[in-house]
């Protein structure tokens, strides 16, 4: 792969941030684009993964009087050391999933087919939540996230694990399972926010420091571009998200992920386009 351009990391941050909080997965969308850009080696992989610390950085940004406020309160406040615990709770299964099977999933199904297929599965399972949650669970168990125990994040938790299969959707994953396990469609959408914080800083950080010696000086340029693109487009998107959810649901999403996934495959398929495995 030849050096990242700063038009590539431009590109790859708009994605990242658009992305990584709405149900159509950051990862399946930052493989295709890193395939289509020629960016989609060993390096380019890392690059992606890193930049999802500028995403996690708007959380931080959009809810710091949260998080300030959680910090003050560790010592002697039992709804912030309770807050803090559920969030240790949820981010331990996928990352000892992660550290288990990580290089395993990198290096079987970090590719568009194996995507696509993630994005169309992701898309029915929404699709049939959506659709039965009316009857079923009329009124939600959870309506905050301050109402969570550890039981509830545990759950959250291990929904998360899905989203180690590339075109899953992190965010998809625990938004949508904090809805079944009896979540509000608000306490499941801001929880997944704060569990992205842990989880994206570790991912981030790990995989930077595993492969530290893939990047050199002339890297600093584009992933300072990547991780200030993705900041900004992902606090925007955070913004947009919150006040789309009070009146609406996430089919629109589902669509898109089904008719995405289609598509690639078809191009695939087709020999249209030059997927790169």
């Amino acid at each position: 792969m030849q050096e990242m351009s700063l038009v590539a990391a431009f590109i790859l941050g708009i994605v990242e941030g658009l992305t990584e909080f709405l149900p159509v997965s950051s990862t399946g969308h930052l493989i295709l684009a890193a395939d289509l850009l020629g960016v989609n080696d060993a390096k380019g992989k890392v690059f992606e993964i890193v930049i999802q610390t500028g995403a996690m950085l708007a959380i931080v940004w959009e809810y710091r009087a949260r998080f300030a406020g959680v910090l003050a309160g560790l010592a002697g406040d039992r709804g912030a050391q309770r807050f803090a615990a559920n969030l240790v709770v949820a981010f331990i299964p996928a990352a000892v999933l992660g550290l288990a099977f990580g290089s395993m999933i990198k290096a079987h199904l970090f590719s568009a087919v194996p995507v696509a297929i993630a994005f169309i599965a992701g898309g029915l399972v929404i699709l049939w939540v959506e659709r039965r949650r009316p009857a079923a669970a009329p009124a939600a168990r959870v309506q905050s996230v301050d109402d969570m125990n550890w039981v509830d994040a545990l759950k959250v938790g291990c929904a998360q694990c899905f989203a180690l299969i590339p075109g899953t959707s992190r965010s998809g994953a625990t938004i949508i399972g904090g809805m079944i396990f009896g979540l509000s469609r608000r306490a499941a959408t801001e929880f997944s926010f704060f569990l992205a914080v842990p989880t994206l800083v570790a991912a981030g950080g790990y995989d930077l420091l595993k492969h530290r010696a893939l990047f050199s000086s002339a890297d600093m340029a584009p992933l300072a571009m990547g991780l200030a693109v993705s900041f900004v487009s992902a606090w925007l998107c955070v913004r947009w998200l919150i006040r789309y959810i009070a009146t609406h649901d996430f089919q629109p999403f589902a669509w898109y992920r089904i008719a995405f996934g289609l598509a690639v495959l078809a191009t695939a398929w087709g020999g249209w386009v030059d997927w790169k495995p």
